[in-house]
């Protein structure tokens, strides 16, 4: 018997971080001994459902007519979904309703952060709801001044410049407009904005901010994570101006790999990472602005060493023992590869919620 992992929707967010938050929970569940699949498997006893599309509750429904368990990850919140794409913001009330009953389809839910987890009870979303990080993977990424000179020379940075990274789609809630202002203030620092959205699907004001950006920014696009993970260690800073997370993948990978980060000052960094410690917190723009210049002078000392610990402890072996647990805790049936080739371990918990994370 393996864990199901419903893939009907995941081709079309593959490249988002719910993608990405899927690739890790196969990892996880592998790391703590428990088989996975995308593919349907009729003895499967529990399905992980990721997406909030319109197949996904429908999956959740299927699922609970074969007696199976439904664990629901909650990737997305109201606050989220604005000012993402067009007509966001119009449709945000009609969204938080439509996840409220995508989630309540699950037996479980998990969301990333404490502060994710507090906005999904104030839906009024009746289920368990747990807290854990998507995690990172910190085998993959990490320091390497072999992928730094690599980047460098791909980008042709001299060796006395400096470089400063965002990831992100095109989008306003992503911080990008502020980017690419901070961009034409330090005209003499290179920029670099990694990921991509189809312009059709933004407002004009992003589509112009990209096209009118000056020449020190560059926006290479959608590259794989080989790539990515050569930027986050090739550049000086990592300068992560959204507005609203549920976690940010790309700040545990920018932790990951030692680059110092720079995040904007919301509350679900609150719990988990500490200004001057492991991140650079900015207050607004100009707090941005000057925080992302001292650190490229060497003024501000540099918070890479304690974020680098932040990642480490939200690695994947560890949120995977965590995960593991939080099946026990709730009666969820899995089976290890062990039990399924016929020799023995400890069974899983079968008893009701004692806690939720």
């Amino acid at each position: 018997m393996s864990i199901q992992l419903y893939a009907g929707s995941l081709s079309l967010v593959r490249r988002s971080g719910v993608g990405q938050a899927v690739l890790h929970q196969q990892e996880m569940l592998s790391g703590a001994g428990i088989s996975s699949t995308e593919r349907f498997v009729p003895e499967a006893r529990t399905v992980h459902v990721n997406t909030v599309l319109p197949d996904a509750p429908l999956a959740a429904l299927r699922a609970h007519l074969a007696g199976k368990k439904v664990v629901y990850y909650g990737h997305s919140t109201e606050e989220d979904f604005r000012n993402s794409f067009k007509g966001s913001n119009l449709l945000a009330p009609l969204f938080r309703r439509w996840i409220k009953f995508c989630y309540e389809r699950g037996d479980v839910v998990i969301t990333p952060t404490p502060y994710s987890k507090q906005l999904l009870e104030s839906y009024g979303i009746r289920r368990p709801i747990y807290a854990l990080s998507n995690g990172v993977d910190t085998d993959f990424f990490a320091p390497s001044s072999a992928r730094r000179k690599a980047f460098r020379k791909k980008y042709g940075i001299g060796e006395q410049e400096k470089a400063v990274l965002s990831v992100g789609h095109y989008i306003a809630r992503k911080g990008l407009l502020e980017f690419v202002d901070m961009a034409r203030k330090l005209p003499n620092i290179r920029f670099f904005w990694f990921g991509y959205t189809n312009l059709d699907l933004v407002p004009h004001e992003i589509r112009q901010a990209i096209t009118e950006a000056p020449p020190n920014l560059v926006f290479p696009g959608y590259v794989d994570r080989a790539e990515l993970r050569d930027a986050y260690c090739g550049c000086d800073v990592f300068a992560f101006m959204s507005h609203e997370e549920t976690e940010g993948i790309v700040v545990l990978e920018a932790l990951a790999c030692g680059i110092p980060t720079v995040v904007r000052d919301i509350p679900v960094y609150r719990d988990w990472l500490t200004d001057g410690i492991s991140v650079c917190k900015a207050k607004d723009n100009w707090d941005f602005l000057r925080k992302v210049s001292d650190l490229l002078n060497g003024v501000l000392p540099s918070p890479a060493a304690g974020g680098l610990e932040v990642a480490r402890s939200r690695s994947i072996p560890a949120m995977g023992r965590v995960l593991r647990t939080i099946y026990e805790l709730e009666g969820l049936p899995y089976q290890s590869p062990e039990e399924a080739s016929g020799r023995k371990t400890a069974p899983a918990h079968t008893g009701r919620p004692m806690a939720h994370a």
